[in-house]
């Protein structure tokens, strides 16, 4: 579970900009988030192998599940980065803490990758 967010720190977030669904999903934060978006670097990780490999982050998985760097240098995934995202703008934060809960967290898991998988799919990038 990523560690409560301290909202004076920018945190990096590693996403799909070839994904025009996720590009939509990153518009809709900045708008949701206000002024806490100011604090999140965007990282398009199209054409990136080499820089995520040397975070840690598989690029294959970057596609699959989105990776977010917080302020200490730690990288989330999954749904861990999501709550930490979400955890940063005051109206999203009630939607992180639901996603913490312990029944919620699997079925959404499951939901998130099933979402991800056709995506890719249906875009012929499935790796």
């Amino acid at each position: 579970m990523p560690p409560a967010a301290d909202s004076g720190e920018t945190i990096r977030v590693f996403y799909d900009g070839a994904c025009p669904s996720c590009r939509r999903d990153r518009r809709q934060y900045e708008r949701l988030a206000g002024r806490a978006a100011d604090q999140v670097e965007w990282v398009d990780i199209t054409g990136r192998d080499e820089e995520l490999r040397a975070k840690g982050i598989d690029p294959k998985t970057a596609l699959k599940e989105l990776h977010v760097e917080d302020q200490y240098g730690v990288i989330h995934s999954e749904l861990d980065a999501y709550i930490l995202l979400m955890s940063r703008a005051p109206l999203l934060k009630p939607l992180a803490w639901l996603v913490r809960r312990p029944l919620i967290r699997p079925l959404l898991s499951r939901l998130y990758h099933r979402m991800v998988t056709r995506r890719l799919e249906r875009t012929g990038r499935m790796p």
